[in-house]
């Protein structure tokens, strides 16, 4: 049996429930993670103490999430989200739960959750509690919802866009019922607030299979954005640096998605509309060398907008000389 290498104040938070006679459990994408070699990002622990009895264990925690059993408890190395036992009511949103209710089961909370990696949970021994196979879909690299695709998205509109992300990040494929899931589920995505699908997005498209936000066009979870939207092979992505300002700007070249029908940082928008703006900080011929060729004022921001439309559709050509020969045969210089 594994033991995992949980940082010491994180697992005494675990084990101050336990010693308080509570059953605790790490869950969700922590166990994940060790599961697949990589350190946590962060860590959940599920319980069956009330979100009160943890808020009196843990005097300086943070309620950060009451009606759903939340509670974030900080700790020398890093906060911790403790999360009640639950079941959740109806979804009338396809976002929230109308109503959860506390309970004592650990299999019940993890039949609420979304896709079968994230539904484990490690007990006190650093046994691994997998009731719906999750280690046998990390094994096949296999995205796959517990129970039925179609209740899980129905329920909550943005686990769509989550399995994208969690596609593109692990490089995992999409179990063929989730995949059809995704098309026939795809209207209650017009539910969705913005900032959520951007945050979704931003990490498909900064993850490291990038080409897979394709997804999102094929199967019509953008369609309430822009009904016509083409969904070309986004490999060219792959190159193109992994932060939002580099990659947004040429999923939008490539796919003609309007970056207005999100609410994105200034830097984003800016950055998809006028790309050549980031490209002159790239240029390889400095201000002074136009100088030195007779260009003054304006006429030097003319040649290097010129020159960053260029870069974009032609990186290879970012070298001085090829760079100056452009601007020769532009009648710039």
């Amino acid at each position: 049996m594994a033991i995992f290498c949980i940082p010491h104040a994180i697992r005494l938070c675990r084990d101050s429930l336990l010693d308080a006679g509570f059953a605790a459990y790490f869950v969700g994408g922590c166990v994940r993670d060790f599961l697949l070699g990589n350190p946590p990002q962060d860590y959940d622990i599920t319980t069956c103490a009330t979100p009160d009895e943890v808020l009196r264990l843990f005097p300086h925690a943070v309620p950060t999430g009451l009606r759903h059993g939340t509670v974030t408890v900080p700790t020398a190395d890093g906060a911790v989200e403790v999360t009640t036992f639950r079941t959740d009511g109806a979804y009338s949103d396809s976002r929230r739960p109308d109503s959860v209710t506390f309970g004592h089961s650990l299999t019940e909370d993890l039949a609420r959750r979304d896709f079968t990696i994230n539904a484990m949970a490690l007990d006190t021994d650093d046994a691994i509690i997998d009731p719906y196979q999750g280690q046998f879909d990390l094994a096949a690299r296999r995205i796959r919802c517990v129970g039925s695709p179609a209740l899980r998205f129905t329920e909550d509109a943005l686990r769509m866009f989550r399995a994208v992300r969690f596609s593109a990040q692990l490089d995992f494929a999409l179990e063929e019922a989730t995949l059809r899931a995704l098309s026939s589920c795809a209207p209650r995505a017009a539910g969705l607030a913005g900032e959520r699908i951007y945050t979704e997005m931003t990490k498909t498209l900064c993850s490291q299979r990038p080409e897979r936000a394709a997804l999102l066009l094929t199967n019509g979870l953008l369609s309430h954005l822009q009904p016509d939207m083409t969904a070309p092979d986004l490999s060219a992505l792959r190159p193109v640096p992994a932060t939002p300002e580099a990659r947004w700007p040429r999923f939008c070249t490539l796919t003609g998605f309007p970056i207005r029908a999100l609410p994105v940082p200034r830097s984003v928008r800016q950055a998809v509309l006028h790309p050549e703006r980031g490209a002159i900080r790239l240029l390889s011929l400095p201000a002074e060398v136009l100088q030195a060729h007779g260009l003054h004022g304006p006429a030097i921001g003319a040649a290097q907008k010129r020159m960053a439309f260029l870069i974009l559709e032609h990186p290879e050509e970012n070298t001085p000389n090829r760079l100056l020969a452009f601007l020769r045969a532009e009648g710039m210089i």
